[in-house]
């Protein structure tokens, strides 16, 4: 059992940046590959970011490479998104996922990929 914890949403203006963490606890949960969901008012959940268990390997969204870059501490369990060059349409709830890595990184954008999820943090972007 992995429990996830995401932190460090609110409100920054475009242009701006945030940095999102993600707390994993279990004992196994450095072993599991990690990945960002988004999911805004009235849309789907879209897949943002994923890493490795490692950290060796890493996957984006179109709409985000070059902006978002996703790392991880596994000494702390941790998982971060840092976010730069903010838009308006960044603004969603984040929701930070674990899942077996040999079944992640053949699909890391498909949600049922994923074991565990965290409960969500929100990120506001105003224009």
């Amino acid at each position: 059992q992995v429990q996830l914890v995401e932190s460090g949403g609110g409100l920054v203006q475009a242009g701006g940046s945030l940095r999102l963490s993600c707390a994993a606890s279990g004992r196994t949960a450095s072993t599991y590959a990690m990945g960002w969901f988004r999911q805004a008012p009235g849309k789907e959940r879209e897949f943002v970011a994923a890493i490795g268990w490692s950290g060796g390997s890493t996957y984006y969204a179109d709409s985000v490479k070059g902006r978002f870059t996703i790392s991880r501490d596994n000494a702390k369990n941790t998982v971060y998104l840092q976010m730069n060059s903010l838009k308006p349409e960044d603004t969603a709830v984040y929701y930070c996922a674990a899942g077996v890595h040999t079944v992640v990184v053949i699909t890391p954008g498909r949600p049922d990929g994923y074991d565990y999820w965290g409960q969500g943090t929100q990120v506001t972007v105003s224009s």
